[in-house]
């Protein structure tokens, strides 16, 4: 029997529609029921693609003495995080205060009111029965005292927060923010940190930029420090396991050092700002230093692949892009994705199975669970020509395995993600079937989740959902539509990101020159988020401050390049105490030391120079220019392009700074010495 889950539009609370678990759907009703039944309820956090939110489910949810005992001591609310991150955050804030940790599933017991006051993650099913009984018992016996423990939490976590208040980062601070990295950086094996390790996507762009602004390792007689952790963990994460050899695209994270064995889910977010990220690096030719030819080539191949995956198991019918691929199929996680030499062996020759063996590192023992091996290229392969086809084959025979579950919602601020890196992979890598993809997506968000100026969250089968957007959302998509009209020359996308950034700046600003991640008309919990540090994707903050930024460039509106200034404050004191988790502020950061530069380029949409000029653009300029397209005759509204025409016939393209531009060049040679420049 199914329970209040089975009109949802998230996957994930569709996963547990037919537990005998009676959930209810976040909302006021379920606290409610709590407070007609006065019992406590019981909040349970995660998401479609999570392992042990999995376990859990199957250990506990799935089982009917544990369903009996929380339908009759608690009102149960299933949470997907990615559909409501505001309720995510607030609790996933009162988990690690109370237990100085978090993760997934988080499992809270609150107050009728909403009030946490007991806090964890995964719970065996054992532990987890015992767990309810005597949070029940405490709930009956010593009731104040929980009441009063939920007071203390909503009062130590709903108090002014104090963010300093600086100007935004100095070259100086963004060079400290280096030296701090290299203190942690993983010489061996690339990355940061030890295990588990994630893709430091965000990172990746900031040292990008850095190395560029201090001296390219194309031109440096030396690499810089910068140069070098970011292409030794690019590649480093290219050739281990946690980049899908056979199919593309990266697994969450590591769960060892060496990019070995990956945490097997794949999600959109990190796929993007990781195609992004790679093929930004792989934008200029190869040179002297580490960016030489083979390292140019597979970080191109690898953009190229993780956008083809993108495209081949993500797209959604309605031309946006999944959440995420599960970790598990056929009941255990990674089954799709290991090897045995026996499992080689059927698929292809014995030669052929020697040859995989030896370039993908599988053996006997075996580098995951049961004899199985995760791919792995450490090397370029001896016979190029054998391994596209021994690789084929092996994909080929993969596709015949069940494979992984998909979370087909779309969450707008991800899809934001993908339709930027998407627009500057289809330029750079030659592939204008990528801008077509970032060009569906995005109107599938400005005609789906776009209503009277605001934004949903998430939508699915092209319906969309009843969560408002946060931050990040209206972020995110701005920066996407900004990208996406700089390579198509599209008006209207950039006309819809200004609106959405009007709509940061008139209801999520937080007075003192910050933002909140909410909006002050969205539903109000016990604490309003607001978080500027970047994790797993940019901060609501960081990415609000990239794309104003951007759209002030375009438009010269300085009421919205002060508010990213203002939005940038926290990097500076980040930059030397916590650069690991400010990637994208110090990124753009990058971009307001360079000005940013922006780029016009007129001319007839159709004559191949003009292209030509957008792609030396996107080559050549420094990370963070923006870039503008017309065919200069009609503006379209866009102020970087008014009064920009093209030079005697020719596609020309116009640098400039503040709307102060050199002499406008036709050629891509001249513009490219320009940029340089």
């Amino acid at each position: 029997m199914s329970n209040r889950l089975s009109d949802a539009t998230s996957p994930y609370l569709l996963q547990h529609a037919d537990n005998p678990v009676e959930w209810w759907p976040w909302g006021e009703e379920a606290f409610a029921e709590a407070r007609r039944r006065d019992v406590p309820v019981l909040v349970s956090i995660g998401y479609s693609a999570c392992h042990w939110c999995h376990v859990m489910a199957h250990e506990s949810f799935e089982d009917g003495a544990t369903a009996d005992r929380m339908n009759a001591l608690y009102v149960n609310v299933k949470v997907d995080r990615e559909e409501r991150p505001d309720v995510d955050a607030v609790y996933m804030e009162a988990t690690q205060a109370m237990t100085g940790q978090g993760g997934w599933p988080m499992t809270v017991f609150t107050t009728p009111d909403g009030a946490p006051f007991y806090c964890g993650t995964y719970f065996p099913r054992d532990h987890f029965q015992r767990l309810l009984e005597a949070v029940a018992n405490a709930w009956r016996e010593q009731r104040t005292e929980l009441l009063d423990q939920g007071k203390r939490v909503v009062e130590a976590l709903s108090g002014p927060r104090t963010l300093p208040d600086a100007p935004p980062p100095s070259a100086a601070q963004l060079d400290l923010a280096v030296q701090a990295l290299v203190r942690d950086y993983d010489h061996g094996h690339g990355g940061f940190g030890t295990a588990p390790k994630f893709p430091p996507s965000m990172l990746l762009s900031f040292l990008t930029a850095q190395d560029e602004r201090t001296g390219s390792l194309q031109t440096a007689d030396e690499p810089t420090p910068a140069g070098l952790m970011a292409f030794g963990t690019a590649l480093a994460m290219a050739r281990g396991g946690i980049y899908d050899q056979l199919g593309g695209g990266f697994a969450r994270y590591s769960v060892d050092q060496e990019w070995v064995v990956p945490h097997f889910e794949k999600m959109l977010y990190d796929n993007a700002l990781l195609l992004r990220s790679y093929t930004r690096m792989a934008r200029r030719p190869p040179g002297p230093g580490v960016i030489e030819g083979d390292t140019h080539a597979l970080l191109r191949r690898v953009a190229g692949e993780t956008a083809d995956w993108m495209l081949r198991d993500l797209r959604t019918p309605e031309g946006g892009f999944a959440s995420a691929l599960d970790a598990d199929s056929e009941g255990a996680e990674g089954t799709y994705y290991v090897w045995t030499p026996a499992q080689v062996r059927e698929v292809l020759d014995r030669e052929d199975a020697a040859f995989a063996a030896e370039v993908f590192r599988i053996t006997e023992e075996g580098t995951f669970e049961h004899g199985s091996s995760v791919l792995q290229l450490p090397e370029p392969p001896a016979d190029p020509w054998r391994y596209e086809r021994v690789r084929e084959a092996l994909f080929n025979a993969r596709l015949e395995r069940v494979a992984p579950a998909r979370d087909d919602k779309v969450v707008a601020a991800w899809n934001g993600l993908a339709i930027a890196a998407l627009a500057e992979a289809g330029v750079l890598l030659e592939r204008p079937d990528l801008v077509e993809a970032a060009r569906g997506a995005a109107d599938l968000l400005l005609r789906v989740h776009l209503r009277d100026g605001r934004l949903a969250r998430t939508s699915r089968g092209g319906r969309p959902g009843t969560s408002a957007g946060v931050l990040e959302d209206y972020a995110d998509v701005a920066e996407g539509l900004l990208v996406l009209h700089g390579v198509t020359g599209e008006a209207r996308y950039a006309h819809e990101a200004g609106r959405l950034l009007d709509t940061v700046l008139e209801h999520f600003g937080d007075g003192a020159g910050g933002f909140y991640d909410t909006a002050d008309d969205a539903e109000k919990l016990f604490n309003r988020p607001q978080d500027p540090t970047d994790n797993v994707t940019p901060s609501g903050r960081s990415a609000a401050a990239s794309a104003l930024l951007a759209h002030a460039a375009l438009t010269g509106s300085e009421r919205h390049r002060a508010a990213a200034e203002e939005a940038l404050s926290p990097v500076a004191v980040l930059a030397e105490k916590a650069p690991r988790f400010a990637g994208w502020g110090l990124a753009t950061g990058e971009a307001l030391l360079t000005g940013p530069r922006a780029v016009a380029v007129v001319g007839d949409p159709g004559d191949l120079r003009t292209g030509e000029l957008v792609r030396t653009a996107l080559t050549w300029a420094p990370l963070g220019t923006v870039l503008s397209r017309g065919d200069g005759r009609d503006d379209g509204g866009v102020p970087l392009l008014r009064d920009r025409a093209p030079v005697g016939g020719q596609p020309t393209a116009y640098v400039c700074e503040g709307f102060v531009c050199k002499l406008p060049v036709t050629s891509p040679e001249d513009l490219r010495e320009q940029l340089r420049g």
